[in-house]
């Protein structure tokens, strides 16, 4: 009766004891084999998960015969950005190899934070103040100081200087100090140019002095210290480049302001564009996440250094526990800032909006595989809408690094920016302020009935006054022209005219002052009026000159003779004419 129950347990126990017998053969086996043999292919399943993980791309240079990744460009059909500049330039028309031991984005970016072989110089720094009380640290570079091998205290850039000016804007957390500000600011400054390098408040070493921190989208720096630069070098050309967190501000400030911005040029450099993408893919993968953390530990210490006022003004405990981008900007920027939530606060600080607004040549480089500014917030569209902009991507390069050559020693979208900007210096297409134009027009018209006057001040320095009315305002441009020591007011136009006539009636004793008629009297003051525009004109263009300002007063105050003496000439004509006429009649 039991014996099947008896043969069925046999048979399951002999089952078992075949499946433990070849799981006994199978470890005999193993163990037959060398260790040395397992730790290779342990070493090459984790190299291989680590090349894939940290995106390596030797191998596909290798293969490709280290030829390199070409650059795309997307622009506007018709856009004379592209045909007129950007077609000129080689380097954007060729192709990106990156260093052999740093093809993979994360190791440079890695390395341009922590080495990032930067040149040797020193900044000659200047403090801007602005209005709410906030100090801005403007660290400059010239390119007497690269030129001239030594770095000079007492330099100056003369307000007449014609060198174009590039005005640079740092990421988050970086100031002039960083590796590749530093890349860029010698790059530039050994191209001939003068850099200077805006500092966010609070960083490069300035305290903050004012309520007011700088954020992702506060363009209002950027907007007055171009301003500033602007008037103090009104004929230097005005060239603006942002990265990363400042290139975000740029093209926000771009396409704020549009026509009326004073920058001829613009370049921004690896762009977050969208910061609400940027912030949903910095914490979607673990590599993100270590850079997310890094940031984070960049902003607490912004944050200790100024923590009197983010005591007063923030969560100072929240921020001391913030593990995230995010957790800062909750807990700070959006309580300093006024801003409801941080998707509010990304999204009004976000610059993709703004991109079709802009109306300077604007050229945008963006690595496909950069570990901190996602490709997919890249506004594709909006940039080849836009006739003004064109948008350069790379296959690889990292956040920032772009190193190439085989010691990693120079920065592949520098030696691009370089390019560009001093292409479009040469042509005919860099932007002109709107306002500027108009004035420059206005200032043609205006000078055919009006000019400058000498006005000399109480403290003997001479200077030439003109007039241009607004409306019913009038506003007085001064421009010196040197010193000296006669404190003799040569007065406006109207006491011009009065020692004029009064001339005019001594020197021709009144005895054919009745037959000069009204056109001959307007006659006579229209060429007066023409030489004196001319002298002006030729004054201006001597400006600062003595000689010249010397042969201005004398002739200016001689006028009056010289305009008698040619009156009675011209009326004695008259009379000799006029006696012929007679006589023949007769």
């Amino acid at each position: 009766m039991f014996s099947p129950n008896f043969s069925q347990m046999d048979w399951s126990i002999s089952w078992d004891e075949s499946y433990l017998n070849a799981y006994k053969e199978v470890f005999r086996a193993l163990c037959l084999i060398p260790i040395l043999h397992y730790v290779i292919a342990f070493m090459v399943i984790w190299v291989v998960f680590l090349y894939n993980f940290l995106e390596f791309h030797f191998f596909q240079d290798f293969f490709s015969g280290f030829r390199g990744a070409p650059v795309a460009l997307t622009f506007h059909p018709t856009s004379h950005i592209y045909h007129g500049v950007v077609s000129k330039c080689k380097i954007l028309h060729g192709r990106y190899l990156a260093t052999p031991w740093l093809s993979s984005p994360h190791f440079q970016t890695t390395f341009l934070n922590f080495f990032g072989n930067p040149p040797a110089f020193s900044y000659r720094r200047q403090l801007f103040h602005a209005s709410d009380g906030g100090t801005i640290a403007l660290d400059w570079l010239t390119s007497s100081d690269i030129s001239r091998g030594a770095f000079e205290v007492n330099h100056t850039i003369s307000k007449e200087d014609t060198t174009p000016l590039v005005v640079v804007i740092p990421g988050l957390t970086s100031d002039s100090t960083s590796s590749y500000i530093k890349h860029l600011a010698f790059g530039l400054a050994k191209h001939g140019w003068n850099v200077v390098v805006s500092n966010h408040r609070g960083l490069g070493g300035v305290s903050i002095t004012s309520d007011c921190f700088y954020n992702a989208g506060w363009t209002e720096d950027a907007r007055v210290v171009i301003d500033y630069l602007h008037h103090q070098y009104p004929k230097a050309p005005l060239f603006a480049i942002g990265t990363s967190i400042g290139a975000n501000i740029l093209v926000k400030y771009l396409g704020e302001d549009r026509e009326k911005v004073p920058v001829a040029g613009a370049v921004a450099i690896c762009s977050p564009w969208d910061l609400l993408i940027g912030d949903r893919f910095i914490c979607r993968r673990l590599l993100q996440k270590l850079y997310d953390r890094a940031l984070t530990i960049g902003l607490q210490g912004y944050a200790k250094l100024h923590e009197p006022r983010y005591s007063r003004l923030a969560n100072w405990e929240g921020i001391k526990k913030s593990r995230s981008i995010r957790d800062f900007d909750n807990f700070a920027t959006c309580l300093v800032g006024k801003f409801e939530t941080v998707d509010t606060y990304y999204r009004r600080s976000t610059s993709t909006p703004y991109v079709l607004n802009v109306s300077v040549p604007l050229l945008c480089i963006s690595a496909l595989d950069d570990p901190v500014c996602t490709r997919e917030a890249i506004p594709w569209d909006e940039c080849r809408a836009n006739k003004n902009i064109v948008l350069a991507t790379i296959k690889h390069g990292g956040h920032l690094a772009f190193f190439e050559g085989i010691t990693g020693s120079r920065l592949w979208w520098v030696r691009a920016t370089d390019e560009f900007l001093g292409v479009l210096h040469s042509s005919s297409h860099m932007h002109k302020k709107k306002t500027e134009i108009t004035e420059q027009k206005a200032s043609i018209e205006s000078s055919i009935d009006q000019g400058p006057y000498v006005n000399v001040g109480e403290d003997g320095m001479v200077a030439a006054v003109g007039s241009a009315h607004a409306g019913n305002k009038s506003v007085e441009h001064f421009t010196g022209l040197g010193s000296i020591q006669d404190k003799t007011v040569l007065g406006t136009e109207q006491t011009q005219q009065q020692t004029e006539a009064k001339s005019d009636v001594a020197g021709s004793g009144g005895e054919v002052s009745g037959e000069c008629s009204s056109l001959q009297r307007i006659k006579c003051f229209d060429v007066i009026a023409a030489s004196k525009r001319w002298l002006n004109h030729l004054l201006f263009r001597k400006n600062g000159k003595s000689v010249w300002l010397l042969v201005y007063i004398a002739i200016i105050t001689s006028w009056p003779i010289l305009g008698s003496a040619l009156r009675i000439f011209s009326r004695k004509k008259k009379l000799r004419n006029f006696s012929a006429a007679t006589s023949h009649r007769r």
